[in-house]
């Protein structure tokens, strides 16, 4: 599926998100508190374009994603890539100083597992920001967005993206997602310590964030 939408993936987040992914990739750098020379992992890195956006503090950072799809289609980005999943990442345990995971936590079918392989593979005191759709906070606002999401989006990539029927799924594991306090629960089970976690645009979007 991933494969199918790499094309315009890019474009299509930046109309689907009115242009906030480019805020929310920044603030995702900030929460790592990254700095030159660290090893970062970008995991479900896609394009790469997260991955350049963490470069820029001066760490060395690693897009890893299952789609090949994906990293062929930001194979011209400065940063190096490896095809990996997410369960069974293809890393030395205690590799990386931080790790960060955007928009692509729903995408693993375990995404326990998930959380418990980044953690073998960062560094005991390593930090961790996951970045991920989340439940908005004020009410009628949250009714708007589950219609936007269960009506506009798909209509919106039908006109954008690649593989349109894909962001019939978005919608769906979206709403299926748990809170930002279920998530944060659940990060903690799974290996990291002192996780909070911050709303942006409104619980549209949370940033999570843990040590290792």
């Amino acid at each position: 599926m991933f494969d199918g939408v790499a094309r315009r993936y890019d474009i299509t987040n930046t109309v689907l998100s009115f242009g906030q992914d480019r805020s929310w990739r920044k603030l995702t750098r900030a929460a790592l508190n990254l700095k030159p020379g660290e090893k970062v992992l970008d995991l479900a890195a896609g394009t790469g374009v997260s991955t350049v956006e963490l470069a820029r503090s001066g760490a060395w950072c690693v897009a890893t994603d299952f789609s090949k799809g994906m990293l062929h289609a930001g194979s011209g980005r400065p940063v190096p890539m490896v095809a990996g999943d997410a369960m069974h990442l293809p890393y030395a345990d205690a590799s990386f100083d931080a790790a960060t995971i955007s928009f692509g936590l729903r995408n693993v079918s375990d995404f326990r597992a998930g959380l418990r392989e980044i953690a073998r593979v960062t560094k005991p005191g390593g930090r961790l920001v996951v970045c991920e759709f989340s439940t908005p906070v004020f009410t009628p606002f949250r009714t708007v967005y589950m219609e936007y999401l269960m009506k506009a989006l798909p209509a919106v990539a039908r006109a954008v993206s690649s593989n349109p029927d894909a962001y019939v799924y978005l919608a769906e594991s979206i709403r299926a997602w748990p809170t930002q306090e279920e998530l944060a629960r659940t990060i903690a089970d799974c290996g990291w310590s002192n996780v909070q976690w911050r709303n942006l645009t409104g619980g549209v979007v949370a940033l999570h964030r843990a040590v290792r």
